[in-house]
């Protein structure tokens, strides 16, 4: 953001409206509670009144949790969890540059703690933004991978959201939303940038957002932060390798569901009545995503060798339950099934 001009952009309105201004520009991608510390500082020698998040994800993770961090001192990881902080921070304006993680509407950040290599999950109302401005000229130059990548995080989000033992009524039409969108614009915005495909994706990470943070993710995510920990891939990479395979194994838990993401996704006929075909549609329409969107499988992530990946199994399994979120998916697995889906993402 400081390297391409948008953040001096911010700055520039900032000042002309007569501003004290500073940026702190040390996220790095998933987040680490040393850099929120570090921005902690910032913001303090500062005497920031407001915290403007500017970027992807991660971006906003970190932003959401720098302004709290003031009245939730000592150890992150004790903040862990669902509603765990106990002061309030300071406001956020969110302003998202991808099309993906949908933080501008989430109450969730996620930050790795550094002492034990794993992805902590913290969801409070106290991190949930003040305003969310969503301008789709952000998004407009990220790159082919990166678009693939987090499009599909937003897929993820809103396929989760629907499937969650914590979906409502409200939650829903949000969730499907968000899934349509991703059917209708994601291919389009891969393939040439077209702005409006890409406002379509901008709408549905909003949407996707609003979902999730009050129905909660499933065990694609309570798989993918720890990949993300250990092997440091990125979020929106970790979710989209792992979605085929963990829809596959969660058919069975929520067959009707399924069935009509299979429909919103345009994967089988609106009137379709086949609850097990369309499931079987589903899951091979998300492999074919994939394809067509050049996602790599792991075999293929830089850095993840076989023998690494087999020796992180245990540890990666077990940090997935300890997250939660698959405690929230249409089958709860146990760390033996999980550590095999992760093998047949391999």
């Amino acid at each position: 953001m400081v390297e391409s001009g948008v953040a001096a952009g911010v700055v520039a309105g900032l000042e002309d409206a007569g501003l004290a201004v500073a940026v702190f520009d040390g996220v790095e991608p998933d987040p680490t509670d040393a850099a929120v510390d570090e921005g902690r500082a910032a913001l303090v020698a500062h005497e920031a009144d407001v915290v403007v998040g500017l970027g992807g994800g991660s971006a906003l993770d970190a932003a959401k949790t720098i302004a709290v961090r003031g009245g939730n001192p000592g150890p992150m990881r004790q903040y862990m969890g669902y509603q765990e902080l106990v002061g309030a921070g300071l406001p956020v304006i969110a302003i998202p540059t991808t099309a993906g993680t949908g933080a501008e509407a989430t109450r969730v950040v996620v930050v790795t703690d550094t002492s034990t290599d794993t992805k902590m999950m913290l969801l409070d109302d106290r991190l949930c933004p003040t305003v969310a401005l969503v301008d789709v000229e952000l998004s407009a130059t990220m790159p082919r991978p990166l678009t693939a990548h987090v499009g599909v995080d937003t897929l993820t989000h809103g396929i989760e959201a629907y499937v969650s033992a914590k979906a409502t009524d409200e939650t829903d039409p949000l969730a499907l939303a968000c899934v349509r969108r991703c059917g209708e614009h994601l291919p389009a915005a891969w393939e040439d940038g077209d702005l409006d495909a890409r406002a379509g994706m901008a709408r549905a990470a909003y949407e996707g957002g609003a979902a999730f943070a009050n129905a909660s993710v499933c065990l694609v995510h309570g798989m993918s932060r720890p990949l993300g920990a250990v092997f440091h891939v990125p979020h929106g990479l970790s979710n989209a390798v792992l979605l085929p395979t963990v829809t596959a194994f969660s058919l069975q838990g929520a067959p009707e569901r399924y069935a009509e993401v299979a429909r919103a996704l345009g994967l089988v006929a609106d009137d379709a009545s086949d609850v097990a075909a369309a499931g079987e549609a589903l899951v091979a329409g998300l492999e074919d995503l994939n394809r067509r969107l050049e996602v790599p499988r792991l075999r293929d992530l830089r850095g993840v060798t076989r023998e690494r990946f087999d020796a992180a199994l245990p540890k990666m399994a077990q940090d997935a339950l300890a997250s939660g979120s698959p405690d929230r998916n249409p089958v709860v697995p146990t760390a033996e099934q999980i550590e095999e889906l992760y093998r047949r993402a391999w």
